[in-house]
């Protein structure tokens, strides 16, 4: 690839901090190493080190959009600062071929004495602007960003969202080559995060190159080339979004279901190995019942179990990631222990909360013909469904029933609560998004009503 194709290069960066556990320990370091290389002495260290990124590389293309995502301090702003030029790197080097825009922490750049307009110019000069050339934006900014009269206010009267309009409307106005966001949208109202993501789209269309922190992954999913995954100062993985982002979800989710059950986390690897594909799911009958999330529990009277959960996308690959509308499957694998006449399967998705959301039982479907079970058999069950829930976190549970009485009242044969865990996503397009839990297909009737006429 040649170089003139690279807007940023990272080259085995590191960035190590000296931990001192007291200010006299500090001292120590700032007098004592040298003077006893003086006496001929091997000097010694009075603090800890702490990396805060190690051995980082990755390249990015002119015009692409790299999502960088990870854990509160997993060293993102670490590394768009280094970046940036604002912070030195202990190793490795960074190279960045074009002016770059970048909206790091929260105010940065802004004195809290000057007003919006003064912080307007001072900073557009800090970003290399003339005075003429920020006067001729001058006008845009200030509608962009929306704040009213405050915008000849001292600055430390302001909002953290406000903060961020006035700081994204200076950035988002240099037509940069390279924009550099780091989670600041996350503070602005909902209508500004959408007006900002118009924004960005619009530069994106002019082959700006961005780099794009969130914890926002349906964001990250859908406006992202690429994503780097960073965990512990580490590069986990660098790819296609649908898979880095779909190996994070289901790390974090697993974690969320510890914290929820009470269990400590197991000690995070290092290392920059990336996470597999996920691979379509096999027509494999288990012997014995497969892993489940840590934190899941069962209960049943035995004669039937659930040796598998599949949750799989449209394409027939295994996920922890659905899009709004976007169909899916869950395979459940039963073992009969003995005869079993009027079996129902059943599943439930719930929030993090524990609130049952949807669900169903092929007993709801009179048109399901369910077979009775023969003792030592192995049935596949496949539910096919579209994805209608609110962005979030959910968890998949089952039922294996035996249906008694008309279908009035179950018996539990065996039930699997928290088997699976998924994250739902808005898609890319602004209609996506709905004021709910669950989407509903709905008609509109609009009609012209005239002047003096009853609705």
């Amino acid at each position: 690839m040649s170089s003139d194709d690279i807007a940023i290069g990272v080259h085995q960066l590191a960035k190590r901090y000296q931990i001192y556990d007291t200010p006299r320990d500090r001292l120590k370091q700032f007098v004592l190493p040298r003077a006893q290389r003086l006496f001929g002495a091997q000097p010694k260290h009075y603090f800890s080190e702490f990396w805060a990124l190690n051995d980082v590389s990755f390249e990015v293309k002119k015009g692409e959009t790299v999502g960088i995502i990870g854990r509160n301090g997993s060293g993102k702003s670490t590394l768009l600062q280094m970046i940036c030029g604002t912070l030195s790197p202990t190793q490795g080097h960074v190279e960045v071929n074009g002016r770059v825009a970048a909206l790091l922490e929260l105010g940065a750049g802004f004195n809290p004495e000057f007003t919006g307009r003064e912080n307007i110019f001072m900073n557009g000069t800090l970003l290399g602007l003339s005075k003429q050339e920020i006067e001729a934006r001058y006008d845009d900014i200030v509608a962009f960003a929306d704040v009213g009269m405050f915008i000849d206010q001292p600055v430390k009267m302001y909002s953290s969202g406000m903060y961020v309009r006035v700081a994204f409307a200076i950035a988002a106005s240099m037509d940069p080559s390279i924009l550099i966001v780091d989670e600041a949208l996350a503070v602005g109202d909902l209508a500004f995060q959408a007006k900002c993501m118009v924004r960005l789209r619009e530069l994106m269309d002019r082959g700006t190159t961005v780099l794009f922190v969130s914890h926002d992954m349906s964001s990250v999913r859908n406006i992202c080339s690429k994503v780097l995954w960073l965990k512990q100062g580490r590069a986990v993985a660098y790819g296609d979004p649908k898979q880095v982002v779909g190996a994070y979800v289901s790390e974090m989710n697993l974690d969320i279901n510890r914290i929820t059950t009470g269990k400590a986390a197991e000690p995070e690897a290092s290392g920059t190995d990336s996470q597999p594909a996920a691979e379509p799911a096999q027509d494999v009958i288990p012997h014995e019942p497969a892993a489940f999330l840590d934190g899941h529990s069962r209960y049943g009277d035995g004669r039937a179990i659930i040796l598998d959960v599949t949750l799989m996308n449209q394409q027939g690959h295994t996920t922890e990631l659905l899009e709004l509308h976007e169909p899916y499957k869950l395979r459940v694998i039963v073992r009969a222990n003995v005869d079993i006449e009027n079996p129902a399967i059943g599943y439930s998705l719930r929030d993090f909360k524990g609130n049952q959301i949807v669900g169903a039982m092929n007993s709801n479907f009179p048109q399901v013909n369910m077979p009775s079970f023969e003792a030592g058999k192995t049935y596949c069950v496949e539910i096919a469904g579209v994805n209608m829930l609110a962005q979030g976190g959910y968890t998949v549970n089952v039922g294996v029933e035996n249906i008694v009485q008309q279908n009035k009242v179950h018996q539990y044969l065996d039930v699997l609560e928290n088997a699976r865990v998924f994250q739902s996503t808005f898609g890319s397009q602004a209609e996506n998004i709905f004021p709910a839990m669950v989407w509903q297909d709905v008609e509109f009737d609009i009609r012209e009503i005239g002047a003096g006429v009853a609705a």
